[in-house]
């Protein structure tokens, strides 16, 4: 079996093992508070960033209230997340370029969003696809990457390397998915310590079955 007839195994078991999971458990109501949600999430959980943003969006409701706010002032209201100093100010630049550059909207291409301060590929990629629907690449966080390297679908650290593995042996629409399945399988089944494979759907697959 190859890679690409591996990843196929793959989607279709986990779909039908989360069928109904939502995109993201980050919370928001338009592709701004997505954007933002995500640059907060950063080595922080989404459990916590809600918790955040629940203020958060109820304090500053559109970009131009986030755009006239102060980065010490965002520091402060963000405080509880990881790295809160660097995502304020982030978040601050983020918001007057939306407005100086995309006319207060968020950009739908890849090439835009990762002008953007504190965007990388990856928040691109979750953007792109839970507010737009747009399959540009697969977002890899900690989760895809624990979960292409145990899988063997990829050897690589680097995210960028380990997104361009894996978008060549999927198809391109199902790249959101595939992120999307192995972000609640490695929460649920597959975590960083020791996976789960009494329960796992893929552990006659999975090279790392006897880890």
């Amino acid at each position: 079996m190859n890679n690409r007839e591996k990843s196929a195994i793959i989607i279709r078991r986990l779909k039908k093992e989360y069928s109904g999971a939502p995109r993201t458990m980050l919370r928001y109501s338009s592709p701004f508070e997505l954007l933002i949600a995500t640059i907060l999430s950063a080595q922080t959980t989404d459990a916590q960033v809600n918790k955040v943003t629940a203020e958060l969006f109820k304090k500053y409701p559109t970009v131009r209230n986030f755009a006239g706010a102060t980065p010490e002032k965002l520091a402060r209201d963000v405080n509880s997340v990881n790295f809160f100093n660097n995502k304020a100010k982030n978040i601050h630049k983020t918001a007057r370029m939306l407005i100086e550059t995309f006319g207060g909207q968020v950009p739908r291409t890849m090439e835009e969003l990762v002008t953007l301060p504190g965007v990388a590929r990856k928040t691109a990629n979750i953007v792109l696809s839970a507010a737009f629907g747009l399959n540009e690449g697969i977002a890899v966080d900690t989760h895809v990457k624990r979960l292409a390297n145990r899988l063997g679908l990829s050897k690589n650290g680097d995210p960028v390397k380990i997104e361009r593995d894996l978008t060549t042996i999927t198809p391109k629409k199902e790249w959101s998915n595939l992120s999307h399945l192995f972000i609640y399988h490695g929460r649920k089944v597959c975590q960083a310590r020791k996976p789960d494979h009494a329960v796992c759907v893929l552990a006659d697959i999975c090279p790392s079955r006897n880890i």
